[in-house]
C-alpha cells in the first residue's frame, strides 16, 4: 500500500511540459457579479431616468441606456418592473444574477438596493427632507436664481464665434459623443446656453465623477474651518480588524494622499474590476461604499505614484463624515454649507442604503447649478460676499499632484489641469471631469465658466480642452 501510494504521489506531479504551457487564466471568473452589477446598473439608470430627471421610458431607453450594448427589455416592456407609485425599478429576472432594484428617495435621488431586498424595503433607504431657502428661483437673479437679464453681449464677444463653438459642441463626428447641454458664462453672466432635444434647464443628470469636485469643496470648507488638515492620517481604523492597529502602515496615509489619488492603496477600479467588484459593489449593488474602501492594502509608499481609484475619494469622504461628528450634520452639511448658500437647488447628493455620500460618482444635476459651483470658484471662493472657500484650498486643487510630475502634470485635488503637452488653451484653467462627458471648465484668465453635459458611450472621448479652445475663440 506504501508503495502504491508513493507511486501516484509521483505521478501527480509529473506533467508534460507541453501541458503546462498550455495554461492560460482565461476564465472570468466575476462573470456572474458583472451581471448582477450590470443589472443594478442599469436600475440606477433607469430609476433616476423616470424619477429624477423625470424622462420618459422611450427617452430613458434611446439616450440613458445608450451607454448599454444590450440593455434589458425596451420601452414596450421585457424583464423589468417599473413601480410608479413607490418611484421604483426592478431589472433582470430569477435566475443566475439576482434582480436588482433602485429606489427614489427625496432629496437624495435613487438608491441602489441589494439582492436580499425589495422595492418594500424602501422606507428603510435614506432621505433628506430639509427645507430649501424660501423663494421661487424664476423670480430671482442669477446667479442666485434662474431670472436671466436680457441684455446684449459684451462688445468683446462675437456671437458667430460662440455659436461656432456651440456647434463644435453639438455637431460630434461620432454618435458616441452625445452633448445634451452647454451653457457658457462670461464675468459671471450667461452668455450662451443650448440643450438638446428632450432636455432643458431643469434635467437633472448624474455628474460621475465631476461629483469628486463637489467632495473636494466640502472637504476645503472643513479644512478651512480647522476641523480636518490636509497633511494629518485619515484618522480612522483600517479593515480587515487587526489585534495592533495602530502598527498598521496605512495610518500614514493622509488627506492630502486621498485628495491627490496617490494613496499608495491596491488598485481595483483600475484592474478590471470597477463593473465587478470594489466601488461598484456600492454603485450598483448595495453595499457599503465605506466598508470596501478601507479593506485596500497598501502597496507602494503613499504619495509616490498617481493611481484614479473612486475609493480614494471615498476615504476622504468618510474622514469628513468623521470630522461633522452627528449623523444629521453630516446629512444636512452639503446643502447648508454649499448648495443652498451658492442657489443650487437642483442638485441632488446621493447616499448608499447606509446613509454614506457617495461623492465620487453620484450627484444629480444641471448645467446652470454646475455653472454656478464653476463661478464660485472663478470668484476666488466668495459668494455674495461671504467667503465660502478660502484661496488657499483653490490653489490646492488647481496645483498638480506631486505624483503627477512625471506624467503630465494634470491633476490636483480632485480637480482636472492643463497637462503639460496641452499648448492651445491657457494653462490656468482646470476643470471637474466625469464619465459621459460631463464637464465644468473654469477659465480664471478669461473670466469664464463652460459646463457641458453629456450622455456620451462607447469610446467616448469628448476634447474638453478643445472646448475650451473653440469658446476662447469668442473673446476678443
Amino acid at each position: 500500500m506504501r508503495i502504491l501510494t508513493r507511486l501516484l504521489s509521483t505521478a501527480a506531479i509529473v506533467l508534460p511540459i507541453s501541458a503546462l504551457a498550455q495554461q492560460e487564466l482565461n476564465y472570468d471568473y466575476w462573470q456572474h457579479q458583472r451581471e448582477m452589477i450590470r443589472r443594478g446598473q442599469q436600475a440606477v439608470f433607469m430609476c433616476n431616468g423616470l424619477f429624477t430627471s423625470n424622462r420618459t421610458l422611450e427617452q430613458v431607453y434611446e439616450r440613458e441606456l445608450a451607454f448599454f450594448a444590450d440593455p434589458i427589455g425596451t420601452p414596450d416592456g421585457g424583464d423589468y418592473n417599473v413601480d410608479w407609485d413607490l418611484k421604483g425599478v426592478e431589472i433582470g429576472a430569477p435566475g443566475e444574477a439576482p434582480i436588482m432594484r433602485a429606489v427614489f428617495r427625496e432629496g437624495i435621488g435613487c438608491v441602489i438596493l441589494p439582492p436580499d431586498q425589495t422595492l418594500a424595503d424602501a422606507d428603510r433607504l435614506p432621505e433628506l427632507t430639509l427645507p430649501y431657502p424660501p423663494g421661487n428661483p424664476a423670480q430671482i437673479a442669477w446667479p442666485d436664481g434662474d431670472l436671466i437679464e436680457d441684455k446684449p453681449l459684451p462688445a468683446n464677444l462675437s456671437a458667430a464665434s460662440l455659436q461656432a463653438a456651440s456647434d463644435w459642441a453639438f455637431d460630434r463626428p461620432t454618435p458616441e459623443q452625445s452633448t445634451i447641454s452647454l451653457l457658457v458664462v462670461y464675468k459671471g453672466d450667461i452668455v450662451h446656453e443650448r440643450y438638446a432635444d428632450g432636455f432643458d434647464m431643469t434635467t437633472r443628470t448624474r455628474t460621475w465623477s465631476t461629483a469628486k469636485s463637489v467632495a473636494s469643496t466640502l472637504i476645503g470648507m472643513l479644512v478651512d474651518e480647522g476641523r480636518m488638515e490636509l497633511d494629518a492620517p485619515l484618522g480612522f481604523d483600517w479593515l480587515p480588524e487587526a489585534s495592533s492597529p495602530e502598527t498598521d502602515p496605512r495610518n500614514g496615509i493622509t488627506l492630502r494622499h486621498a485628495l491627490n489619488m496617490s494613496t499608495g492603496l491596491e488598485s481595483i477600479d483600475n484592474n478590471r474590476m470597477e463593473y465587478a467588484t470594489g466601488s461598484g459593489m456600492s454603485y450598483w449593488a448595495g453595499d457599503s461604499s465605506v466598508e470596501g474602501a478601507r479593506a485596500r492594502g497598501l502597496i507602494r509608499e503613499p504619495g509616490t505614484r498617481w493611481d484614479y481609484e473612486n475609493y480614494d475619494t471615498l476615504l476622504a469622504i468618510y474622514a469628513m463624515k468623521r470630522a461633522l461628528g452627528g449623523e444629521r450634520e453630516y446629512a444636512e452639511f452639503p446643502r447648508k454649507a454649499l448648495l443652498d448658500k451658492i442657489g443650487m437647488r437642483n442638485t441632488l447628493v446621493s447616499t448608499d442604503r447606509f446613509g454614506d455620500f457617495v461623492l465620487s460618482s453620484q450627484v444629480y444635476t444641471n448645467a446652470r447649478d454646475l455653472a454656478r459651483f464653476g463661478l464660485l470658484y472663478l470668484q476666488g471662493g466668495v459668494w455674495n460676499g461671504e467667503r465660502l472657500l478660502s484661496e488657499d484650498w483653490i490653489d490646492f486643487v488647481s496645483t498638480p499632484a506631486p505624483a503627477t510630475a512625471e506624467i503630465g502634470n494634470m491633476y490636483g485635488g480632485q480637480f482636472w489641469l492643463v497637462p503639460d503637452d496641452r499648448n492651445d488653451v491657457p494653462k490656468d484653467a482646470y476643470m471637474t471631469n466625469g464619465n459621459r462627458g460631463q464637464f465644468t471648465i473654469i477659465v480664471p484668465s478669461h473670466d469664464l465658466v463652460i459646463v457641458r453635459r453629456g450622455l456620451d458611450y462607447g469610446r467616448q472621448g469628448f476634447d474638453r480642452w478643445g472646448l475650451a479652445r473653440e469658446v476662447i475663440k469668442a473673446i476678443n
